[in-house]
């Protein structure tokens, strides 16, 4: 029975690695499809979004059930709980990921971008994308030094959030409001999946060590 059981938490941690690789994916397309206006590219994140719901929806079913039957302790509850709220957090990033697509997908067959921002959200997309590939990483490895750089990146990611709202209040903005309401719901979908990878990572840290100090879970994550 016990080598059963921690057969079901192995199972556990290669489940939230494969969906936090299909975010990766997701991140990859939707960026790319914001950028150049790929229709078809928009359409294949929104519709692949239902896989990731379904296994985040599975991996909580298993998680669920571990408690239910084996009553794990110490470490092993919160391997369980940790996966249950990490992802919850994946399944978010994937409906970001998606969120980006959609606005492509709707300013077809014009760019979502606006003019004069081409540049800084090209960067926060390549940056959200570096955030899910180490965030993929740290799931399958818990190295703790990957939560820092996700952190840092994070940073950085905030930094160009705030100069899109910088840019869209300026006095020089010309843009019309569609343009301000796409560049300012862009400009959220992308912070708010940087601040759930930070989220996962320090239920990572907490997992790895016991010590919420440690992983200092200050994140606040509204749906």
């Amino acid at each position: 029975m016990r080598e059963v059981f921690h057969q079901s938490l192995e199972d556990v941690q290669a489940r939230l690695v494969e969906i936090a690789e299909l975010v990766t994916v997701a991140i990859e397309k939707a960026t790319q499809s914001f950028s150049t206006s790929d229709v078809g590219l928009a359409e294949a994140v929104i519709e692949a979004d239902a896989i990731i719901d379904e296994k985040a929806a599975a991996l909580d079913e298993l998680a669920i059930e571990i408690l239910a039957r084996q009553q794990p302790v110490a470490r092993d509850l919160r391997i369980v709980v940790t996966a249950l709220r990490v992802s919850a957090s994946l399944e978010r990033m994937g409906d970001l990921a998606e969120h980006i697509a959609q606005l492509s997908r709707s300013r077809f067959p014009e760019r979502a971008i606006p003019k004069g921002l081409k540049s800084t959200f090209t960067r926060m997309g390549e940056l959200d994308v570096t955030v899910a590939k180490k965030l993929t990483e740290l799931l399958r490895t818990e190295d703790l030094s990957i939560a820092e750089e996700i952190r840092n990146d994070d940073d950085a990611i905030d930094e160009l959030h705030l100069s899109v709202f910088e840019k869209v209040l300026g006095e020089g903005w010309t843009g019309e409001a569609t343009a301000t309401v796409d560049a300012t719901l862009a400009s959220r979908y992308h912070e708010r999946f940087g601040d759930h990878a930070v989220s996962v990572a320090k239920r990572v840290v907490y997992l790895a060590t016991g010590d919420w100090a440690g992983a200092d879970d200050s994140v606040t994550l509204p749906m």
